[in-house]
């Protein structure tokens, strides 16, 4: 399988089918690892299965409870916590660029990424949008920044052999 530089923290995702979505497209982009944090419900699920595909059964995923512990455990190892939300001072997912590992996190499905989460965030990225809503289904954000950070950015680098 072929690893990339990137994991995954899911803060609070309360749809079965988005952590399953998240799983399968984890696998695609060779994501390391998915954290699930706070209340995100964890495999086994048929939910989850059901969209997954079974990757959350190969794929590496742990659960706890405290996301700011997870994140200040990984920046310890010199991974980059980049959190996928829209504020005033995010930049835009397709100028950012980094030389260490990241740590990708989304958040909740309509509350996004909890403030105290974004304060120890070393950047915040938004995908641009053109239309009304302005908001995506957060599997379809995570698959859009996946792509942009594996294939299209700086986390390309392999760590395993295909």
């Amino acid at each position: 399988m072929r690893k990339t530089n990137v994991t995954i923290l899911a803060h609070n995702i309360r749809s079965l089918w988005n952590i399953g979505s998240f799983f399968r497209t984890a696998d695609a982009f060779g994501v390391s690892h998915i954290y699930l944090t706070g209340y995100t419900a964890q495999p086994p699920r048929e939910e989850i299965h059901k969209t997954a595909l079974g990757a959350e059964e190969w794929l590496p995923w742990s659960y706890s409870r405290d996301p700011i512990k997870v994140l200040r455990n990984l920046k310890k190892k010199g991974f980059q916590a980049v959190a996928l939300e829209i504020t005033r001072k995010s930049e835009q997912l397709d100028t950012f660029s980094s030389d260490k590992p990241v740590c990708l996190i989304v958040g909740h499905e309509i509350l996004g990424v909890p403030a105290d989460i974004l304060k120890i965030c070393d950047n915040v990225v938004h995908i641009p949008m053109r239309g009304k809503k302005e908001s995506l289904n957060v599997s379809v954000a995570l698959g859009i920044a996946l792509y942009k950070l594996t294939v299209n950015g700086d986390q390309s680098e392999n760590i395993g052999e295909k």
